[in-house]
């Protein structure tokens, strides 16, 4: 059943607001649960003990740091002291707007994954394989903003170039930076202007455009890790 679940899941590609209050109509409301690690504020969800943080250590570089709550300690498992984080520096999330290569603070869910692999076996978090026409939605006059669509579907102006402030991001165009790419929940209520797609994934040769990344050995061995029964979340600060 829960293979099931992953697998419908994995379609769209949906993150959860980083705001949500209980994640399904049946949980209970709860007030959130802060923790720091390595010098960030983490807010965590009910039943949250895998954590991601990305510190800002100076430019666009970031550590980037995998944590794991076992025995009621948190335990790092693993460390990259060569992330990276927008060109535009660090803002709060709400504040932020589309095109600034900015990176949102706060902290967001892990729901899902995407990349230029076949799915493994070993990896629980929701996948999808990258394929020609697939886009993330930047188009702010679309349904479908900060979304995974492709372009067969229509719904947004896909043939728009990227440098458009309504342009989309043609997925296959980043092989290095989306080998493996990991969904966060930023603006999940689409906010137009405010920025789609922020992900965590493989470093490129230089900052981001608003996005958390890590070497590919990091994101590749969190692929394997990453559980959605443990509600996995990413906390940047600095």
């Amino acid at each position: 059943m829960k293979k099931l679940l992953l697998a419908l899941a994995a379609l769209v590609l949906l993150p959860v607001p980083a705001d949500a209050h209980p994640a399904t109509p049946q949980r209970a409301a709860a007030a959130p649960q802060h923790v720091r690690l390595d010098g960030v504020d983490v807010r965590l969800r009910d039943g949250t003990t895998q954590v991601v943080t990305a510190n800002h250590t100076t430019g666009y570089r970031a550590r980037i740091t995998w944590w794991v709550l076992r025995g009621g300690r948190w335990q790092q498992q693993m460390q990259a002291a060569d992330g990276r984080i927008g060109y535009g520096g660090l803002v709060v999330g709400r504040r932020r707007h589309q095109g600034t290569g900015t990176t949102p603070l706060g902290t967001y869910d892990l729901p899902s994954a995407f990349g230029t692999h076949p799915r493994s076996d070993s990896w629980e978090i929701a996948y999808r394989k990258i394929r020609r026409g697939d886009f993330w939605v930047e188009d702010n006059g679309s349904a479908h903003y900060n979304r995974y669509r492709n372009q067969r579907q229509g719904g947004f102006r896909w043939r728009l170039p990227v440098s458009d402030p309504n342009g989309s991001e043609r997925l296959t165009d980043y092989p290095t930076q989306y080998e493996w790419s990991i969904v966060t929940s930023f603006n999940l209520q689409q906010v137009r202007h405010r920025g789609a797609g922020i992900f965590l994934h493989v470093n490129g040769s230089g900052a981001t455009a608003g996005c958390v990344s890590a070497p590919a050995w990091f994101i590749r061995s969190l692929m394997g890790r990453l559980d959605p029964d443990r509600r996995p979340v990413i906390a940047i600060g600095r």
